[in-house]
């Protein structure tokens, strides 16, 4: 037990504390589903998987409840793998280590997982609590969110129960979150014959390092630098000024990430190497004006590098480097309506170029279904030009508001007493699995909040103390006060 097992509301933090004992990486989660599991045993709570890979809880009423409208409670049990450069942390294997800054809770040189483990820890907290005042519940702890929405985009509807779904995966307590971004995956690649380099060069490897990198959603706006599309100025200045082949480049690890590094080797003339470590000193100095204030802990390092086994092909090369600098990244359109909320983005989250085999990763976001096709068709016309296969994928609706939501008014005027002041009802340009539970259950009134949360995807990622203990009141003050069937 660590520190932070101890910390108040005890009833989550608690909780909290040992699913950071347990890896939940994406796409590996038979630990944590087999956790979850012998816990809901162990505490005698009703709990099975389904299909999917999704754990679902449920808990009878209170005395005197049972004709109230039934509750979800809904969260992922998946957490996004991010680590520093420096950090020997392995995902799969090792738990989170966690520590106190004033009032955040941080880990050590990975992210933390409070994205979305207070969601679980909360549905644990309400699960176990045998005091507290509730209708019928049941917990709804979904799989692979962070990836593919796999546990939501496979589930069948009947699985779960709710005629009211709280979804626990905000990040900002006092929000309340009624629509979302829709979403959809792209996948470019390209195989070609890779060519042996001139015996007579010099290799060189490039690092851009450090970056904040971020949610692809939330942040997106936020002015971060994109390590592959930084990368990709500097490669093209060296091909065209300094003579260089490209032989590798690894840029970004997860789709739904901003790319906080990357990292090229390329082939030159060895009397061309001084000035291109000069270039790099410039370029060093260029990107730290563009995104000063934002990226303070950017760096820009170049190093000399065995010769690579392989290079690319000129004109692939070329055409790949090409890509990369024209296609588009970041914002794409705000809500023409609501100016400060993004509407269509795209994020260049992984670029994979090494011996014969180019694989690029992009996600694509939108509130509007026709702004995301034309941002696909956009994106699609620069990889094509390249000769690149493009594909797409694991597509999820946006979630449409709902103007005359029942759970929305109510819990207005819960925040407002408890509070003594109003909440933000908001849409936001992260995908939540609202949008693929609400296509598949369309009655279900839903709504999505939570505690304070910062810098998800990333390192830095840390939960504000204060604002769980005002988020755990309202989460029971809400099951308290659940309107009647």
């Amino acid at each position: 037990m660590s520190e932070i097992a101890n910390l108040q509301p005890q009833a989550i933090w608690k909780n909290f504390d040992l699913l950071t004992q347990v890896p939940r990486p994406s796409g590996h989660l038979e630990k944590v589903q087999q956790f979850l599991l012998d816990w809901a045993a162990q505490k005698g709570v009703e709990a099975f998987k389904d299909e999917a890979g999704n754990i679902i809880m449920r808990k009878p009423a209170s005395a005197g409840m049972e004709d109230r409208k039934i509750v979800t409670l809904q969260g992922h049990m998946d957490m996004v793998p991010q680590k520093t450069k420096e950090s020997t942390h392995n995902f799969e294997t090792d738990p989170i280590e966690t520590y106190i800054d004033g009032d955040w809770v941080k880990a050590k040189g990975t992210t933390l997982g409070s994205d979305d483990g207070m969601a679980v820890a909360t549905i644990m907290a309400v699960m176990e609590d045998p005091t507290l005042k509730h209708g019928p519940i049941e917990g709804f702890i979904t799989a692979d969110e962070e990836t593919t929405m796999y546990g939501v985009n496979h589930m069948k509807a009947d699985v779960i129960e709710g005629e009211i779904l709280l979804n626990l995966d905000d990040e900002t307590e006092g929000e309340m979150i009624i629509g979302s971004a829709g979403g959809v995956n792209m996948t470019a690649t390209l195989e070609y014959k890779p060519l042996e380099p001139d015996a007579t060069d010099a290799a060189v490897k490039i690092t851009l390092h450090k970056l904040f990198g971020g949610h692809s959603g939330l942040e997106i706006n936020e002015g971060r630098c994109n390590a592959n599309k930084a990368m990709a100025r500097i490669v093209q200045d060296a091909i065209a000024n300094f003579e260089a082949c490209l032989a590798s480049w690894q840029g970004g690890n997860m789709r739904n990430a901003i790319p906080a590094s990357a990292e090229v080797v390329l082939t030159l003339p060895k009397e061309n190497v001084e000035a291109l470590k000069e270039a790099i000193d410039e370029w060093r100095q260029t990107l730290r004006e563009e995104y000063a204030p934002v990226e303070t802990t950017m760096a820009l390092d170049v190093e000399d590098a065995p010769l690579p086994k392989y290079i690319v092909p000129a004109e692939i090369q070329d055409n790949l480097v090409d890509a990369l600098c024209a296609v588009h990244n970041g914002v794409l359109r705000m809500i023409p309506y609501d100016k400060q909320i993004v509407e269509t983005s795209s994020n260049l989250a992984i670029v994979e170029i090494a011996e014969g085999k180019v694989r690029f990763l992009i996600l694509i976001r939108s509130s509007r279904d026709s702004m995301r096709e034309c941002c696909v068709e956009t994106l699609e016309s620069a990889f094509s030009m390249a000769g690149m296969k493009v594909e797409t994928d694991g597509d999820y609706p946006a979630w449409q508001p709902n103007p005359q939501s029942e759970i929305v008014e109510l819990m207005k005027g819960i925040y407002k007493e408890l509070f003594q002041q109003d909440n933000l009802v908001t849409v936001v340009h992260a995908g939540l699995e609202c949008g693929v539970i609400g296509a598949l259950r369309p009655h279900m009134d839903m709504v999505s909040f939570g505690p304070t949360l910062r810098s998800p995807h990333t390192p830095n990622e840390r939960c504000n103390i204060p604002s769980v203990a005002r988020y755990w009141t309202f989460v029971k003050t809400i099951l308290e006060r659940i309107p009647k069937k």
